[in-house]
């Protein structure tokens, strides 16, 4: 009985390294609508060859030459979601932020229009950080950030996904969930992003996958806070598209014009 359940539990783990390593298949990559700055919606789809898992991304691509993003504090609990928000600040797109506690106090390093509000935190978790100076987006692990750059964003989240163009090893492969994600490319080009549910591996995996995104290969990519907090909303033609978060969060990444 005991080897039996040894032979089943050695399956599982195999399963999970192979659907891991497994390549996905870019379905269609299209731009769904533009908006001003030169920041676009794209839309993904793609396909695990291995399992036939199917994941849907959308995307906010711009280039750093004429828009950058914002960090946007929210610590009043005023209960205006992500659309809302991103309406009110000008913003053309957004997605949630980083973590927070269950007294909505910011989890890791926030700063928002320059105030530094949350510290710097060491915690596995925790291990990239978001950054914006004189413009330009950067994202690094939290090791490498320094506070010397004088940045006017910058939101500590994590794990990183994705690294010198390559999925990071050792990511969860077990949880799916609806995630949010700030990812780097070439060419001083950048992109904030949400994911139908999918594993930490799995996301990495896809960010990694060429083709993934219109004229964007990912070099870097920072996971923020998932599942129930994740949101995506874009301000194109047309009516503004918005996929909205499922409760309340402490703070959100909004792509602006400069």
């Amino acid at each position: 009985m005991a080897t039996r359940r040894n032979f089943i539990w050695l399956l599982f783990i195999l399963a999970c390294v192979c659907s891991a390593r497994a390549e996905w298949t870019v379905l269609s990559s299209e731009v769904q609508a533009k908006g001003p700055a030169g920041v676009v919606h794209a839309i993904t789809k793609a396909r695990d060859g291995a399992s036939g898992e199917r994941a849907t991304l959308h995307f906010a691509l711009f280039p750093m030459k004429t828009a950058t993003l914002r960090v946007i504090d929210d610590p009043s609990r005023s209960r205006l979601d992500l659309a809302a928000t991103m309406q009110r600040e000008g913003c053309i797109a957004g997605v949630n932020g980083g973590y927070f506690d269950p007294d909505h106090a910011p989890v890791g390093l926030l700063i928002s229009d320059g105030r530094l509000i949350a510290p710097q935190k060491k915690a596995r978790l925790l291990s990239g950080v978001l950054s914006v100076a004189n413009g330009r987006v950067v994202i690094q692990r939290a090791a490498e950030f320094s506070m010397k750059t004088k940045p006017t964003a910058a939101r500590q989240a994590g794990p990183f996904l994705v690294e010198a163009a390559k999925p990071v090893a050792g990511l969860n492969n077990v949880r799916a969930a609806r995630r949010t994600f700030v990812a780097t490319a070439p060419g001083d080009r950048a992109a904030i992003g949400y994911s139908s549910h999918v594993t930490l591996a799995q996301l990495g995996a896809l960010l990694a996958t060429p083709g993934i995104a219109p004229d964007l290969k990912i070099q870097r990519a920072l996971n923020l806070d998932g599942g129930s907090s994740s949101g995506f909303w874009f301000d194109g033609e047309g009516e503004p598209f918005s996929i909205a978060e499922q409760k309340s969060v402490r703070d959100y990444i909004g792509v602006v014009a400069k």
